[in-house]
């Protein structure tokens, strides 16, 4: 039997009959051809095709100029496969038309993406929300069953977000350090203030510098590799195994990575801000002649230990606010790999975001501690 597409053509009347499928397109290329020539016909006969796929059926649509012709004659079968096609057609010209330009369009584009902005946060907020209460029942579990404490992964993490972080966050405190002692030693010695490098140091690092700083670098490294780590989990539906088997996500594999950065974060803080004061100590001492033993033995009198309590604090916060948006964006990975770089991403960035809001609520309510003056 001949399945072969084919088209015949008088004067008022396109037939078309047999498979037409990409298929067979593609073996009979001059078919396509034809077909385009013939798109001005009134009248279409498709009763002897039997068999019409969707990627035919658009080049059909296409060939109509988004129309059906004024005498068509095609099986029910047929019929429901182009009206399809025109009801998908129909939607992106709908889509095409909102999104092109029309005066009403200055005012209304920018308040649409507003809307959406502002439905997204909430989006992520009840989200981030619901993340929280899953932790807190998970470690409500914890308790009532001690043995079932993911210690593994609980120890990796801390591994990999904390000790390999070890290198990269004391050599940038370091640099950051030599660049503030420097530039201030210019300013101070110029006004006979060289005393007072070690309060600059000692007050910017240790209370603001140190834990954003840490929360930026970890928020790029463990934050994003959190994401990925989850967002692939997702792809390869490592999670959903999980749940078939019974095993709970928040348990083995959110909790452990919420726990171990807000642990190590405020580790990395301290390490960072020792770095950054040893950096600046050297630049001290290479600019104003400070003797390395005169900028340590003032810097407890210079810097009030109660800032050194408010900079630990922020980093376990900080530690808490970046693995949970970490999670969140990695559990709502989509199955493709463009879901899971835009989620990646928006961890990041609305990382970042967070910790300097966060910063930003701890500089009012913590002003009058801690000052020295």
């Amino acid at each position: 039997m001949n399945t072969a597409p084919k088209l015949d053509r008088n004067a008022h009347t396109v037939r078309l009959s047999g498979e037409w499928t990409l298929a067979a397109l593609v073996r009979v290329p001059r078919m396509r051809a034809e077909l385009l020539v013939a798109g001005d016909a009134e009248n279409w006969d498709l009763s002897a095709v039997t068999r019409l796929d969707s990627a035919v059926a658009v080049l059909l649509w296409r060939v109509w100029r988004g129309r059906f012709p004024a005498g068509l004659e095609i099986s029910s079968a047929l019929r429901a496969t182009l009206e399809r096609v025109a009801e998908l057609s129909a939607g992106e010209g709908r889509a095409a038309a909102r999104d092109g330009w029309s005066p009403g369009s200055l005012v209304a584009a920018p308040a649409r993406r507003l809307g959406a902005f502002v439905l997204g946060v909430l989006k992520n907020g009840f989200g981030l929300v619901e993340l929280l209460g899953r932790l807190v029942l998970a470690l409500g579990f914890l308790c009532r069953h001690p043995k079932s404490v993911p210690w593994k992964e609980f120890s990796a993490n801390i591994y990999k977000s904390g000790v390999e972080a070890l290198p990269v966050s004391a050599l940038v405190g370091f640099l950051i350090g030599v660049t503030i002692s420097y530039l201030s030693a210019l300013q101070l010695k110029a006004y006979g203030a060289d005393l007072f490098i070690v309060n600059i140091l000692g007050i910017g690092v240790v209370r603001e510098l140190g834990p954003v700083l840490v929360a930026v670098l970890v928020a790029g490294r463990s934050g994003s590799a959190m994401t990925a780590q989850i967002g692939v989990m997702r792809v390869t539906e490592e999670i959903d195994a999980l749940a078939t088997m019974g095993v709970s996500n928040t348990l083995r594999v959110v909790l452990p990575k919420v726990a171990a950065l807000v642990l190590v974060m405020p580790l990395l803080v301290v390490w960072s801000s020792a770095s950054a004061l040893l950096g600046g100590a050297l630049a001290a001492w290479w600019q104003l002649d400070f003797s390395l033993l005169y900028f340590f033995a003032a810097l407890p009198d210079a810097v009030p230990v109660a800032n050194l309590w408010i900079g630990i604090g922020k980093g376990a916060v900080f530690g808490g606010l970046i693995s949970l948006l970490a999670c969140h964006f990695g559990l709502h990975v989509r199955p493709n790999t463009e879901s899971l770089s835009r989620r990646t991403t928006a961890s990041v960035v609305t990382a970042i975001t967070l910790v300097i809001i966060a910063d930003a609520i701890f500089a009012v309510f913590t002003r009058n501690v801690g000052i020295p003056f």
